[in-house]
């Protein structure tokens, strides 16, 4: 030790354990600092938030005699730290999420690389914040340097100090602060249960098949066994509503399907989540944001359509990721991933998924139901169509930037396009069948595109905004579904432009046009009734609760969005 104190005196003295203390202490409580300025927290509640970690992590850092092993110990926390920088550069706001655990499970790696690449800024931040000390604190640690001797007494007067404003703050947000949690709003420990809550989810996840075994939708076709019947659902990705021409956006993004005869366009949609693992669930079963811990024992649409005697298939662009969506499509008759098949392009666009539909037709089925679920306007955009498909110029760059806007418009809008280019053709397929048959589509969120001043980009953001959750929604059928059902038609163009929730109707919707009742059927919720009801829309925020918009904390800007577009949210 004092071979290393005289070799390098100056050194020495910089890597004192004091100085090392106080390095370590602001990088564990950058994140509360950064919270302070992002939530709509109360001021005792912002205050608790950082004397209260401040307190514990001084407490345990004056713990060790080398104080570069009490950082290693809490080396969790700078990870998380790091995770959390990352997050608020992204989304602008909000503790890291449960949801946010639970899409690294669900997203494939295609997906997270196409988004690392574009954050490169956050990462290059965390990087020198949060390396530097973790080979610092290692090397003092090996190397037992930070027991040059050093006055412990200031880093304990640090802790003590810092625990008193803790503690009264900590009372005071517990009186004056509005319904105080320290579970929700005081960081780390909202992060540790949002752990927590991932992790139930995953272990009810994994006992799925036990907890659904004995469900039954209890389904009954009130049509003719010998009429022969086609009906498709394709749930889209990333698509929002504000995009489609026909949703009322003023470019062409949808020259196909504006003059396909039977399409009918609903452009006041609503999803009730903006992140992929509970959107699409949603809208493959009957399970709703009101009571969405039913998941875990519920089956999809398609059980549904095969008690009511139907030949199934599930049709997917996407990959293998172990959750309800994988479940759902799986209880299907027939099961294509096209992403996991042999021989398909290692970027399958959606117009890929068609030869599979036309095998399914082929096979001569007079009860036929499909599910196709597409990847859609998924980032990056430019990487969803064909190149001949790029319609609106320039697409690119189209980087993670704000002020790349226009192009990454462009790109999305060439996406969108090639999505009405897809629909086109499906419907054309399935017209030539000359059957009975309908098609719903919707998508399971929107997106932000750095849309106002707040500059947010993409999807799956802890607070959602309006773009991410404003979707589209179409019904077509075809004429002789018309000519014998022209009551269901006369219904679907009543309440074309009533306020829906995607969540809600989808479900109930595709088993009225289809002709089938089970015991989870609501004749309100369904676009094909005479009675069907507008409703409020709710929001299932990541703890899995249905709150009211006015409780999620949208902005400014989401509230004069919903009000321009006639929305009604109270």
């Amino acid at each position: 030790m004092e071979d290393f104190r005289s070799k390098y005196p100056r050194l020495s003295r910089v890597l004192s354990g004091n100085i090392l203390f106080f390095y370590y202490l602001i990088l564990l409580i950058v994140p509360n600092i950064a919270l302070c300025f992002t939530e709509h927290w109360s001021v005792v509640a912002k205050v608790a938030n950082v004397f209260v970690p401040l307190s514990v992590y001084a407490f345990i850092l004056s713990g060790f005699r080398n104080v570069s092993k009490g950082f290693l110990w809490l080396y969790i926390i700078a990870f998380f730290a790091a995770f959390q920088i990352v997050l608020l550069y992204l989304f602008g706001r909000s503790v890291i999420a449960v949801d946010m655990f639970l899409n690294l499970t669900t997203t494939n790696p295609g997906e997270a690389m196409e988004l690392l690449d574009n954050l490169l800024p956050a990462l290059v931040i965390v990087f020198v914040l949060y390396l530097p000390p973790l080979f610092i604190s290692i090397f003092m640690v090996v190397k037992k340097v930070n027991e040059i001797k050093a006055r412990r007494s200031l880093r304990l007067l640090v802790a003590r100090w810092s625990f008193v404003p803790a503690v009264l703050s900590l009372l005071c947000a517990y009186i004056w602060g509005g319904g105080y949690s320290i579970l929700n709003e005081l960081y780390p420990v909202n992060v540790g249960y949002n752990i927590y809550l991932a992790a139930n989810h995953q272990y009810k996840l994994h006992h799925y098949d036990e907890l659904s075994k004995n469900f039954s939708y209890q389904a009954q076709s009130c049509r003719s066994k010998d009429d022969p019947e086609i009906y498709v659902y394709v749930i889209g990705e990333t698509s929002r509503a504000d995009n489609w021409s026909l949703m009322g956006y003023k470019r062409p993004t949808n020259p196909l399907l504006s003059t396909e005869d039977g399409v009918i366009a609903y452009p006041f949609v609503l999803s009730q989540s903006n992140t992929t693992h509970k959107s699409v669930p949603l809208l493959m079963s009957y399970v709703t944001a009101s009571d969405y811990d039913s998941v875990y024992s519920a089956k999809g649409i398609i059980s549904a359509f095969k008690e009511a005697g139907f030949h199934t298939a599930y049709l997917s662009n996407q990959k293998y990721n172990h959750s309800f969506i994988d479940f759902f499509g799986k209880e299907a008759d027939d099961v294509i991933f096209i992403k996991e098949m042999p021989g398909i392009p290692k970027d399958p666009k959606d117009l890929d998924l068609l030869p599979f539909v036309r095998q399914e037709l082929d096979k001569g089925y007079k009860k036929l139901f499909i599910v196709l679920h597409t990847y859609g306007s998924h980032f990056s955009y430019k990487e969803r169509y064909p190149e001949k498909d790029a319609f609106f110029k320039p697409d690119s760059p189209v980087d993670a930037d704000w002020r790349n806007r226009p192009n990454l418009i462009n790109a999305y809008d060439n996406s969108i396009r090639y999505t009405d280019k897809f629909l086109h053709h499906l419907i054309e397929m399935i017209k030539g069948e000359h059957v009975s048959s309908a098609m719903l589509y919707t998508s399971d969120h929107g997106e932000d595109i750095y849309d106002d001043s707040r500059k947010l980009f993409l999807h799956a953001s802890p607070v959602p905004s309006y773009y991410q959750i404003h979707v589209p929604l179409i019904v077509w059928t075809s004429e002789p579904f018309g000519q014998e059902h022209p009551d269901l038609v006369h219904y679907l163009k009543e309440n074309s432009l009533k306020q829906i929730s995607s969540s809600l109707s989808c479900f109930q919707t595709i088993l009225d046009l289809s002709g089938i009742s089970t015991n989870k059927s609501v004749d309100s919720l369904s676009l094909c009734s005479g009675n069907f009801k507008e409703g409020l829309p709710l929001y299932l925020n990541d703890h899995n609760k249905p709150l009211t918009f006015q409780s999620i904390g949208l902005g400014k800007e989401d509230f004069d969005n919903l009000k321009n577009n006639h929305f009604r949210y109270e």
